[in-house]
């Protein structure tokens, strides 16, 4: 008894925590995100493009977009197609259009319209590109190929970005009525043949269209587009990858694409078979696309299918809460020669992570984005380049960002693969070897050396820019840089060549004209990089001093870098800009020498569960470094930590002020004037990088993923930067969000919840198998569940268990109550139409169809569920296996309860319960629903193998297995749950059949519910000629089970475990025909012996 109040302890407080749990994370999720995004506006045309082809013409459609508000002639506006073809998929949900009438159309319009807005907004803002020209030129550290992706190919070494805009991109788009695509791999199937026939028919119009101009003698300029870019938003990406390998599409009709926010390891939501047998076999060809072909005597037969395609995905990473960075993932798919994933937040000029929609219409993407297919024209040929190096170095320079690109080298991480170098140009000298020259600043940004005022010598290891004074600052690097101070890093709000330069200086010297060639002054502004600044600077009071203003870029070098050199020179412009614009409102500039190891931080897991409960605070004395490095032990993408910067003195000691002042609202207004705002840079090898500036308080996350099979060594492991003036003081507080945290948790392993939690169901059935193999008692579902997975997959069967036992026993009650006063209502005047009603009901069952029907209720079941799971859907079949569950738990729930009571007003007198025992009669309770009146013995209507038991024993044991098998198939059925909503979508429009995949693996779930209905099934006799008669036990089966959907859970597939739960129901059916099969023989054998 104490064991079983433990028991019944543990599991309140499990499903305590799980409630908790489930609360804070749907207050994490229901709290409104500020992304920081600018909407798009637009003036939309949609063209319709006709075929005389019958390819699903009343389905879906194919449209070609115009931006203008003035009306057009359609067929003129495609007479005149010269650009290159664009083609948008729109993902789950999603259309091209805004509104369509439909019932089904309102349950689908926030998806729809989101969707339809990227075609807008690409569209719209990709034309406004053409018109304006590139982006204006800076000269921040530019990101490169690395050596992994091709970097050192010669033919890439000095390509440098198109000047100028040659053709514009014409974009399509197909709608695709809006289908949910992320839950059903045969509408994946059919969005992937309908995008195949839009490629040929996209390249058919332009050839149209060109020889249309021919004939009517119009001028024609340019080349015909061979191929298509293919730009996929969500499911649309992964349609597009399919329709790349797809038999029928021509060879290289595509050859760039693009996605956003689409999942490529694996479905968002991996519960089908079928879908996640759909992304395997896609991932599997495009695996195989970029091998070399040969023979199986390895002789060579061809090149890599897919060398000319190249592949890039754009994630939202950590406020994109259906695409997660991990799905978006490009590794072990397609080889970085070829491709790369890039989430927002390390995008150039976006740095900002959006919403699984909000990736559609956010400005400051789409403009990035519009600009990079742009910059893939080859402006001799008026189409995208042919080489891959080039259209991947031009993805690589337009949405990576510098600082991004060297963050590995910068904190010294594992990762990193090379040291950082000064960029530069290859170029032959008069020997025809190639040497590397750094890049300087154009010459039309030249500064006259003359004109500095007065060079300054800096004596301390920290330099401060305060004002555009046309100054050279000198440093020098063996003097400032001794005592373990080999890295310099520097941040300013300046530009780079008009605003501030740097040089590295072999020796001390007026102009480097003046030095010798091979002692020629190194110029390295180019390695500034960008980061985004924050809010601009404002005055405290009108007329007072502004603010410090953030910095915009940060520069780096490691004792790599400055080998060789004697000093490092800080140039400043003068005031008046010599680029025409207006200088900042605040100039700042503070540089440091410093070891890094000074500023290394080590939070350990302990001080982060710490400060779940209460803060931890950490304090930057005065003259720290520039650089701090926090190192948190567990990922931030797990723990996410709200991390509060306060200035709480800045260089008061000298100021004269009191000590005790520091803090107080004078003082820190005195600090903002002088200190600039921190900036964090977190770090994560899937996700990149993500910038805080402007950090005041902020909950810094990662998009990371850690404790998976494919995660990386360090992903366990978050790298945040934090770069602080070093003239102030800082108290910095770190608290763990617990309700941020639980969301990740779930949001993050809810596959892995899914595939435990029938784990769990598995074991518990073993559990009850082996107990009742050993004659003893079988507990309830949830009774002694200990904790083998996380506490969430516990927590949800446990919580499940209990809702369904509490479900059970009021149905049960209600049943009882109303039979026993049955017979004192049959007498009142009022329940005349009932009894007529009852008899005609009776009459009813009495008819000789529906009496055969009421024999055979397992085959009635097992017909009518096959037969829904085969030609309607899946889910319909095991929803007919759960009904039958359900009457049959409420049957043996009855009849336990009526025994009970029986039992217990007959345990009053001792004499007559011999009697009961030897002739009374206890309750049935028929299939059908009703009570007979009469008592059966216990040795008659007992389902067990022990005559000991008795008959509400053995109800009771009945009820506890069956209840198993209805918590074990009712997950099943939920797991199939989305791809019914997609089911009831597609009724107006026409449905297929079930995949024969899924149809299968339910026919055989169904099998299992119906062979293993009763817990006598659990153990079969096999005799086996040579050998005794052989036992197999059930248990063993549903252990192997358990371990696989635990495995599937680990490896993120939940989807597996269906394959488990259909094998133990395969070899339940083998086993039952087996073994009646033997007994048939025995009876046939015994028979014929007979007759003789």
């Amino acid at each position: 008894m104490r064991g079983i109040n433990r028991s019944k302890i543990k599991i309140g407080i499990l499903i305590t925590v799980f409630l908790g749990v489930l609360l804070g994370v749907l207050y994490s999720l229901l709290a409104p995100v500020s992304n920081g995004c600018v909407m798009t506006y637009m003036y939309p045309t949609y063209i319709p493009i006709t075929s005389s082809e019958s390819v699903s013409p009343a389905k879906y459609a194919l449209y070609l977009y115009h931006e203008g508000w003035k009306k057009i002639d359609y067929k003129d506006h495609l007479r005149k197609l010269s650009g290159v073809p664009v083609l948008f998929i729109p993902g789950n949900g999603g259309s091209y259009k805004q509104a369509r009438s439909s019932f089904l159309h309102d349950m689908r319009l926030f998806a729809r319209i989101a969707t339809w807005y990227l075609v807008r907004s690409v569209a719209a803002e990709s034309d406004r590109a053409y018109q304006s020209g590139p982006l204006e030129r800076t000269f921040y550290q530019e990101s490169s190929l690395s050596p992994e992706e091709g970097g050192l190919d010669k033919n890439i070494s000095g390509f440098q970005l198109p000047s100028q805009y040659t053709s514009r991109l014409d974009w399509f788009s197909v709608d695709l009525e809006g289908e949910h695509s992320a839950m059903d791999g045969a509408i994946l199937e059919e969005h992937t043949e309908y995008v195949v026939y839009a490629i040929h028919k996209i390249l058919d119009q332009y050839k149209a269209s060109y020889d249309a101009r021919i004939r009517e003698g119009a001028a024609v300029s340019g080349s015909l587009p061979n191929s298509v870019i293919l730009v996929g938003h969500s499911m649309g990406g992964v349609v597009a990858r399919a329709a790349v390998i797809h038999p029928r599409l021509k060879k290289s009709a595509v050859e760039t694409v693009l996605t956003l926010a689409s999942p490529h390891q694996s479905p968002p939501v991996p519960l089908q078979p079928s879908l996640g047998h759909y992304f395997a076999r896609v991932n599997s060809e495009w695996r195989e696309g970029y091998k070399v072909q040969t023979t199986n005597t390895r002789r060579y037969v061809s090149g890599p299918e897919l060398s000319h395609v190249v592949v890039v995905s754009i994630s939202g990473s950590y406020n994109d809460y259906q695409i997660r960075s991990q799905l978006a993932l490009l590794d072990n798919i397609v080889p970085p020669t070829h491709g790369f994933m890039i989430s927002s937040t390390a995008m150039k000029n976006v740095w900002l992570s959006m919403e699984h929609q909000a990736i559609l219409w956010c400005n400051q993407l789409v403009v990035q984005v519009s600009h990079t297919l742009l910059s893939l024209i080859d402006s001799r040929t008026g189409q995208p380049f042919p080489d891959t190096q080039k259209r991947l170095a031009v993805f690589a320079r337009m949405l990576r960002s510098g600082v991004s690109h060297n963050f590995n080298r910068m904190m010294q991480l594992p990762s990193s693969k090379q040291s950082m170098h000064v960029p530069g140009q290859n170029t032959q000298d008069a020997t025809g070897s190639l040497v590397h020259r750094s890049v300087s600043c154009p010459p039309n940004i030249r500064w006259n050396e003359e004109g500095l005022d007065r060079d300054l010598y800096i004596q301390t290891n920290v330099v401060t820019v305060l004002a555009m004074d046309g100054r050279r600052r000198w440093l020098d690097i063996q003097k400032l840089g001794s005592n373990g101070k080999s890295h310099f890093v520097f941040v300013t709000n300046l530009e780079p060549c008009s605003g501030i330069r740097l040089h590295l200086w072999p020796e001390k010297g007026k102009s480097a004209p003046d030095l010798p060639f091979n002692d020629r002054v190194v110029e390295v502004t180019s390695m500034m990089m960008r980061i985004p600044s924050g809010p601009a600077p404002r005055q405290l009071e009108p007329g007072s001093q502004t603010e410090q203003a953030p910095p915009s870029a940060v520069f780096w070098l490691g004792p790599e870098d400055m080998r060789d050199f004697k000093f490092l020179t800080i140039s400043v412009a003068p005031r008046p800009s010599v680029s025409g614009r207006p200088p900042p409102a605040v100039s700042m500039g503070v540089g440091q020498f410093f070891n890094p190891e000074e500023g290394n931080k080590d939070l350990s897991p302990w001080f982060m569960l710490q400060s779940v409960y209460s803060q931890k605070e950490l304090l930057l004395e005065e003259a720290h470094p520039l650089a701090v490095k926090l190192s948190f032990a567990v990922s931030l993408g797990l723990l996410p930590v709200t991390l509060s910067m306060k200035a709480v003195s800045c260089g008061i000691k000298n100021t004269g002020l009191p000590e005790e002042e520091a803090g107080d609202p004078e003082s820190t207004n005195l600090c903002k004037l002088r200190c600039f705002p921190p900036v964090a840079l977190a770090w994560d090898d899937t996700a990149g990088l993500s910038i805080y500036p402007n950090l005041n308080t902020e909950t810094i996350f990662v998009d990371s993923t850690p404790a998976l099979w494919s995660s990386t060594q360090h992903s366990e492991k978050t790298v945040v930067l934090l770069l602080v003036d070093p003239h102030c003081s800082y108290k910095s507080s770190f608290s763990v969000s617990v309700s941020a945290a639980a969301s990740r948790l779930l949001l993050h392993y809810c596959p892995k919840i899914v595939g435990f939690s029938i784990a769990v169901i598995f074991f518990a059935l073993m559990r009850q198998a082996c107990l009742w193999d050993a004659g003893l008692r079988i507990p309830s579902i949830f009774i002694g569940i200990s904790l083998i997975c996380y506490i969430f997959a516990n927590g949800f069967v446990a919580i499940l268990a209990l809702i369904s036992h509490l479900v059970f026993f009021v149905a049960a009650v209600t049943h009882i109550f109303i039979k026993t006063r049955w017979q004192m209502w049959e007498q009142n005047f009022g329940f005349i139409f009932l009894r007529w009603f009852v008899n005609l009901s009776s009459s009813f069952f009495s008819l000789k169809g529906v009496r055969v029907l009421r024999a055979n209720p397992v085959l009635v079941t097992v017909a009518a569920a096959m037969f829904f799971a085969c030609l309607v859907h899946p889910a319909f079949g095991l929803l007919i296996l759960l009904c039958a569950h359900f009457f049959f738990c409420h049957n043996a729930l009855c009849s336990f309860l009526m025994a009970s009571c029986r039992n217990h007003e007959q345990n009053g007198n001792l004499d007559s319960l011999s009697e009961v025992h030897n002739g009374s009669e206890r309750p049935r309770f028929k299939f059908d629903g009703s009570f007979d009146r009469t008592f059966p013995s216990e040795n008659d209507s007992s389902n067990t193998r022990d005559s000991s038991k008795s008959f509400s024993d053995s109800q009771l044991d009945a009820f506890h297995h069956r209840h198993g098998l209805l918590l074990l198939h009712f997950v099943a059925m939920m797991m199939f749950a989305p791809s019914m909503v997609a089911w009831f979508q597609r009724l107006a429009i026409g449905k297929s059949l079930p995949w024969l995949l899924d149809s299968t693996l339910c026919m055989c779930i169904i099998v299992n519910g119906i062979c293993n209905s009763k817990p006598e099934f659990n153990s079969f006799f096999l005799p086996i000629r040579g050998f005794p008669i052989l036992k197999v036990r059930l248990y063993f089966l549903y252990l192997i089970a358990g371990y696989c959907s635990y495995f599937a859970g680990l490896a993120m597939a939940p989807y597996v475990a269906v394959y488990a739960m259909a094998a133990v129901g395969a070899i339940s059916f083998s086993l039952r025909m087996l073994q009646r099969r033997n007994r048939d023989t025995k009876q046939v054998t015994y028979g014929s012996r007979k007759r003789h």
